[in-house]
């Protein structure tokens, strides 16, 4: 048996005894344990055929499963969190794969907090580009908008006061980005393989931290943070044959600051880093604004209207390459409040600087009690050549997803 079939079959029965969770109660009573989650079916389809040869053309499907177990004592200062997440793909073997999301447990004394174990955490305030948000690896196999996240292993002490919430993080675990297997779609065009490369001194073992401020000061929504440790973003370098890519992780120290400034259907929002790493500084920004207009048409939708700027000034034959270089995010949130609780958001983010565009659609209507149909579009327009998404031109989806939440 292949190690990948082995794979294969571990996940196919973990996603039946996710199945079979949803089906029984858990034991305990209800105010101390808590089972929720889902599990779906989606289908990826792609409007025109693969770049490259290797590359598959048979649409994508795959079981998902993402249960989630929590558990409060009865004082209330244990807490406990258990999120597995699975997805089984039927085509390219990488993008099958397991993950904690979270594994945590978290004790409460007073103003004082203390969390050991695996963990989300998300920083930011705007909505084309998270350029503060760096404690946990983007799941990259997951949707090229790196929204998604692994869980990263950490002890987390915070304090909450008047004046503002403090964290330290301590991540004595580093996790590796992972990329699409050859079959797949939405890759580089060499592959990423073999073992990682560190910077001299650092390895997956290397211990990271950071530090945040967050608070509020009137309509100001206001944090800063620290983070010295591995890059979450892998420098993409080819290997001695020329025929692959390996990824290269530095150390790094990052400077956060992420403000949002609220007054009545205005939310001005703003997020900016100073990275030094690689023997080299580099500064990057994204600002912007939501205004919503509520109660449009005389109906009980709210449209908000989007737009942010993109800047950043890494070298980027040097650092981890990015889109969000000179750019801007157009884009409208459509929420009906409805009883199905149907949302809309498209956006498009464009490249001032040679016109390629990311077109984006994301639209979901809850079924029933327990069901969601969620649609997820993602369109490479005009790209040019020397961008750095020119591998993706011709992959361009539609990404259907049927969800049972239990």
């Amino acid at each position: 048996m292949t190690f990948h079939n082995a794979f294969h079959n571990k996940v196919a029965l973990m996603v039946i005894w996710f199945l079979c969770l949803t089906a029984f109660p858990a034991n305990g009573s209800a105010e101390d344990f808590n089972l929720g989650g889902f599990v779906a079916v989606e289908g990826r389809f792609f409007i025109e055929d693969s770049a490259f040869d290797a590359q598959s053309d048979d649409p994508p499907l795959s079981l998902v499963a993402e249960p989630e177990l929590r558990y409060r004592s009865e004082a209330g200062n244990h807490q406990f969190k258990l999120t597995p997440f699975a997805r089984l793909d039927s085509v390219d073997d990488e993008r099958s794969h397991f993950d904690l999301r979270e594994a945590y447990w978290r004790y409460t004394l007073g103003d004082y907090r203390l969390l050991v174990g695996v963990n989300k955490v998300f920083w930011g305030v705007t909505e084309s580009r998270h350029l503060v948000d760096i404690i946990n690896q983007s799941d990259n196999l997951e949707d090229i908008d790196l929204e998604d996240k692994l869980g990263q292993p950490m002890v987390l002490f915070g304090t909450e006061r008047d004046w503002g919430d403090i964290e330290l993080f301590i991540m004595p675990y580093f996790r590796e980005r992972e990329f699409q297997g050859e079959d797949g779609r939405l890759r580089p065009g060499l592959l990423v393989t073999g073992d990682p490369l560190y910077e001299s001194g650092a390895e997956e073992n290397h211990v990271d931290l950071a530090l945040r401020y967050s608070g509020f000061v009137g309509d100001w929504d206001i944090g800063a943070s620290y983070f010295y440790g591995t890059s979450r973003e892998p420098l993409l370098l080819p290997d001695a044959t020329g025929q692959s890519l390996t990824a290269f992780y530095g150390i790094i120290h990052q400077f956060g600051v992420d403000i949002q400034y609220t007054k009545e259907a205005w939310l001005w929002k703003f997020e900016g880093i100073l990275q030094n790493g690689l023997d080299s500084y580099f500064g990057a920004v994204v600002g912007g604004f939501e205004y919503t207009l509520y109660q449009i048409f005389e109906t009980n939708a709210d449209l908000g209207l989007l737009l942010e700027y993109n800047w950043d000034d890494r070298d980027q034959s040097e650092e981890p390459a990015t889109f969000f270089d000179n750019d801007i995010f157009i884009g409208s949130r459509l929420a009906l409040n409805d009883p199905q609780d149907s949302t809309a958001l498209i956006g498009a983010i464009i490249d001032t600087d040679n016109g390629s565009t990311i077109l984006s659609l994301e639209a979901e209507r809850r079924v029933g009690e327990s069901w969601v149909v969620e649609l997820i579009g993602r369109f490479f327009i005009n790209i040019d050549e020397t961008d750095i998404t020119a591998s993706l031109e011709k992959d361009s989806f539609v990404n259907l997803s049927i969800q049972y939440h239990f």
